[in-house]
């Protein structure tokens, strides 16, 4: 089975290049099957990460960023997969 794991936040603003910077740089102690960066309008910042587990396996997951270079919580959801059929 696959889950994705998303992570999204919000960068303080003008700080938004700083932030995917820092999402970059995150290393996990396993490797994910699949890992991808997006960024939208209002310095937003996605981290996508598949894995190879099971929906409620403990995975690793990005930490929170330094309190300074965001503008609210981040926000964590859990997907599976759906049979497109």
């Amino acid at each position: 089975m696959t889950v994705a794991l998303m992570w999204e936040a919000r960068a303080a603003e003008g700080r938004g290049e700083e932030l995917l910077a820092w999402a970059r740089a995150q290393r996990f102690d396993a490797a994910p099957l699949r890992r991808e960066h997006f960024r939208a309008p209002q310095d937003r910042v996605l981290v996508i990460t598949w894995w190879d587990a099971t929906y409620d396996a403990e995975l690793p997951e990005l930490p929170d960023p330094a309190p300074e270079l965001v503008t609210r919580a981040v926000h964590r959801w859990r997907f599976e997969p759906v049979d497109a059929g």
